[in-house]
């Protein structure tokens, strides 16, 4: 595949799952697994759970980190242009069209039961990151990642700990671990 070819299937990719995704970031997440991973073999499963831990430890929206990170991957600067326009442009038609008719929209019995409906497929959605998410932690069969995900857990949902701090947190905690791994790696070696 040329580069023409690989930026507008990147391009289209991107630009269609934005515009069938509602409901936050973490909803595109796994359609972006089954695009990138599954369909188009652009993207190994790990790559894939590296990029999005980097999209949601980064500032702003986790579909545009994510786009910007998988474009990147596939296609240096250029490619997380192409993919970041394409993840930026349904949205920003939508909500314009939207906000000419904001009054209509709002007050709209079908449409608000439309979007009651839709949260449960949300969080249907969000559900199948967290447990596709947590397999891959839990399958490394080390203590040390799961000892992670349940004190951050426990420190944000019982002792409201502030977030930026707790990610910075398991930032430290994963690099020192990463060095330590690859420390007993090189004697292994020799």
């Amino acid at each position: 595949m040329d580069n023409k070819e690989k930026f507008k299937q990147l391009f289209l990719s991107t630009f269609q799952l934005s515009a069938c995704t509602f409901g936050g970031g973490f909803v595109i997440i796994p359609l972006m697994r089954k695009k990138f991973v599954e369909k188009l073999g652009w993207i190994e499963e790990q790559e894939m759970m590296d990029l999005v831990a980097i999209a949601q430890s980064s500032p702003g929206a986790i579909a545009v980190n994510a786009s910007i990170l998988v474009g990147y991957h596939l296609a240096g600067i250029p490619g997380a242009l192409v993919a970041v326009v394409g993840t930026v442009l349904p949205p920003l038609i939508i909500i314009s069209i939207i906000s000419m008719f904001y009054v209509a929209f709002r007050s709209n019995a079908i449409v608000s039961m439309a979007m009651t409906a839709m949260l449960a497929g949300v969080a249907a959605v969000i559900c199948d990151v967290v447990i596709t998410l947590g397999k891959s932690i839990f399958e490394k069969k080390r203590i040390l990642p799961v000892a992670v995900l349940a004190a951050t857990f426990v420190a944000v949902q019982f002792f409201d700990a502030n977030i930026i701090l707790v990610i910075l947190a398991c930032g430290l905690i994963g690099a020192v671990d990463t060095l330590i791994q690859q420390k007993k790696a090189e004697v292994r070696l020799k």
